[in-house]
């Protein structure tokens, strides 16, 4: 069994309980979650510096996120559910475990679920060529194609090859582009059109591009609008009875959403973006909905429930495609440490999903912030200190004394493309003997320290930023999140 291999047959026999919506916590849940609450640290802390600690209230201020909502499951139930603060700035609506926030990239493993009960039951090959079932689109051949196919399993694993990371949405009242003029790139489309730039199964690198076409063949074979083919197959059947895949969000639901927030804490026109992308971006939901999910899947893997879809199917989504993803999910750790977890990042809203499903554990945290995300970098550690995971935890780093020369060399602006209409320049500057990034011309920055010569982590999060030489020895890219990789400009 290697490192990225799903232990099913570890599943803990806790995992078949139920799940209510907003469980009353035993006393010592609560001591548990009121040492997150009042523990908050960085994911990474340095060596020989004194430990941080916050209140979730603090840093909810310091990242001007105005709204949160926690799920935590613990011996395969739902132990803790609770909102804190409001759903829109200004007002006094408070944010409650039925707040509907957007799930962003979780949408994408969700999606996943429903592809794979079309697998199960012989309607779809997750290893035939896409282009044999698709009917009002296909992906343009090239070189690349001629050499392999474009398939589900590759798709659904970040290796197909495909371009396009992520989307933008559209602001309320932008017109909205149809499926095929997203994946072509024609307005009123706001992104490059989504094409295989490298040999399918060659390599892992994300791509909500790649979903998009994923969400097109299904609604081709089943000739079933998406958030409806959704609600039938997978948030129907997992008793996600707060969630939807409509997009733009109906009328009859906005009282139940929160609102998007931009990094300074304000309002988004129009409240939120809508996401035409529905498989890669369009889900609305709660951490409670999350984790009902999260349960039945826990108890599938243990061989009690066929409800959502077979443990087979299960156990082949949870076993590495390419490493880091499995079927939908990103996968970590062996035995009972193993885990299955994704991300989601909208504009304005924030979002992470993480299951241990031999240990019956995990948290679903959702964020109304821009920089909700650095907010979930803080919370998360402190669950995984609170309910004794192996993973998420703190890390403890050294920082490496580095050379003025080599950060002088380091310095400059990088271009990156991302899959959007045009590049994101990132500016790295050298101030009093420290490096700092800026993403995409933001004014604030991000201290980066040393690991070595050539690799950095940000202080905020811990993400790793990794420069790159050319055969004069110069640095000349960047690799930042593993898969973006940029060129010096300057």
């Amino acid at each position: 069994m290697t490192r990225w291999s799903a232990p099913l047959l570890l599943v803990a026999a806790g995992a078949c309980a139920h799940v209510r919506t907003a469980p009353t916590p035993s006393p010592a849940t609560r001591a548990r979650m009121e040492q997150v609450l009042e523990g908050l640290r960085p994911p990474v802390a340095v060596a020989g510096e004194p430990a941080v600690r916050w209140s979730l209230a603090e840093r909810m201020r310091a990242h001007h996120v105005p709204g949160v909502s926690i799920a935590v499951i613990d011996s395969g139930r739902l132990v803790w559910a609770r909102g804190f603060g409001v759903k829109e700035a200004g007002g006094t609506d408070s944010v409650t475990p039925e707040t509907m926030f957007q799930a962003g990239s979780i949408s994408k493993p969700t999606f996943a679920i429903g592809v794979m009960r079309l697998v199960q039951d012989g309607t779809l090959d997750l290893d035939q060529d896409v282009n044999a079932r698709l009917t009002s689109w296909k992906v343009p051949e090239n070189a690349f194609t001629a050499q392999a196919n474009v398939t589900l399993r590759r798709i659904l694993s970040h290796s197909a090859g495909l371009t396009v990371h992520g989307f933008p949405g559209y602001a309320a009242g932008a017109p909205i582009p149809t499926v095929p003029q997203i994946l072509d790139g024609t307005p009123p489309a706001n992104t490059a059109p989504v094409r295989v730039d490298t040999v399918p199964g060659a390599i892992s690198r994300y791509s909500g591009g790649g979903l998009t076409i994923a969400m097109l063949l299904v609604t081709d074979v089943t000739h079933e609008p998406l958030p409806r083919f959704m609600q039938q197959m997978v948030l129907g059947p997992a008793g996600m009875t707060h969630s939807t895949y409509r997009q733009p969000l109906p009328a009859s639901l906005a009282a139940q959403a929160a609102s998007a927030h931009t990094s300074t804490g304000e309002v988004i026109p129009g409240k939120y973006h809508t996401y035409p992308e529905m498989s890669a971006a369009g889900l609305w939901t709660t951490p409670s909905d999350l984790a009902k999910l999260a349960i039945e899947l826990q108890r599938t893997a243990a061989g009690r429930s066929h409800r959502l879809i077979r443990p087979a199917t299960l156990r082949e989504m949870l076993t590495v495609q390419k490493a880091p993803f499995g079927i939908g999910y990103v996968l970590n750790g062996s035995g009972p440490d193993f885990e299955f977890s994704h991300g989601g990042s909208n504009e304005g809203f924030n979002a992470d999903f993480t299951v241990f499903p031999a240990r019956g554990q995990g948290a679903v945290i959702m964020t109304n912030g821009d920089d909700g995300g650095a907010l979930i970098g803080e919370i998360l550690p402190s669950i995984a200190e609170a309910f004794g995971w192996a993973h998420h935890r703190a890390q403890v780093k050294a920082v490496h004394p580095t050379d003025p020369a080599v950060l002088a060399d380091i310095a400059g602006r990088y271009r990156l493309s991302l899959g959007g209409p045009e590049p994101i320049v990132d500016t790295v500057t050298v101030s009093d003997g420290k490096l700092f990034m800026a993403a995409g011309g933001a004014i604030d920055r991000v201290e980066l320290l040393a690991e070595s010569d050539s690799t950095f982590f940000t202080r905020d999060v811990g993400y790793p930023v990794v420069f790159g030489r050319d055969s004069t020895g110069h640095v000349a890219r960047v690799t930042l999140f593993g898969d973006a990789v940029g060129t010096k400009i300057r």
